[in-house]
């Protein structure tokens, strides 16, 4: 009896321990840029850099979300046009983590978990869908959809709080 449960243990570690490899599987030099543009594209939204916004995405690029707020849901989407010219009424901070990346010849999905700061203070957690295109040799967001949601529902950055 105490064998088969041996057995049983050493199948799970076995099957859990190839998921691990596998999900920790080296990145082709296109994930790891696409992966790149995507994360450049978070830390130019913090910085509230609109030059670097328009440089990693395309010129008819769409950003939106979706989320349920009050037992309402909530979609927007915006053209990218729409957000360079929004004057900023707030600083974030919004750091992707744990990206995984698809691609195939020109186009690129990665999809990264996130948690946002305003003003330096917790807002919320999700996902960021990133849609890529790969223009002239370099990866250029052409949509950016993301959740809005709090924990369970997703996780905050594993480092914890931005500055720590």
């Amino acid at each position: 009896m105490q064998l088969k449960r041996c057995s049983a243990s050493a199948a799970l570690l076995v099957a859990v321990c190839a998921w691990s490899a596998s999900a920790q599987s080296p990145r082709s030099p296109d994930e790891a840029a696409a992966i790149a543009a995507a994360d450049s594209l978070l830390a130019a939204l913090s910085r509230d850099d609109k030059a670097a916004l328009a440089r990693f995405t395309t010129d008819s690029a769409i950003l939106g979300y979706s989320a349920i707020r009050g037992g309402a849901e909530r979609v927007r989407v915006h053209s990218v046009a729409e957000v360079l010219a929004q004057p900023s009424s707030v600083r974030i901070t919004e750091r992707g983590f744990g990206a995984t990346a698809r691609v195939q010849d020109r186009l690129a999905q990665v999809w990264m978990p996130y948690d946002i700061y305003i003003d330096g203070k917790w807002s919320h957690c999700g996902i960021d869908a990133f849609t890529l295109l790969k223009i002239a040799g370099h990866w250029r967001v052409a949509s950016l959809f993301y959740t809005v949601e709090q924990p369970p529902a997703c996780q905050p950055h594993p480092a914890g709080p931005p500055g720590r």
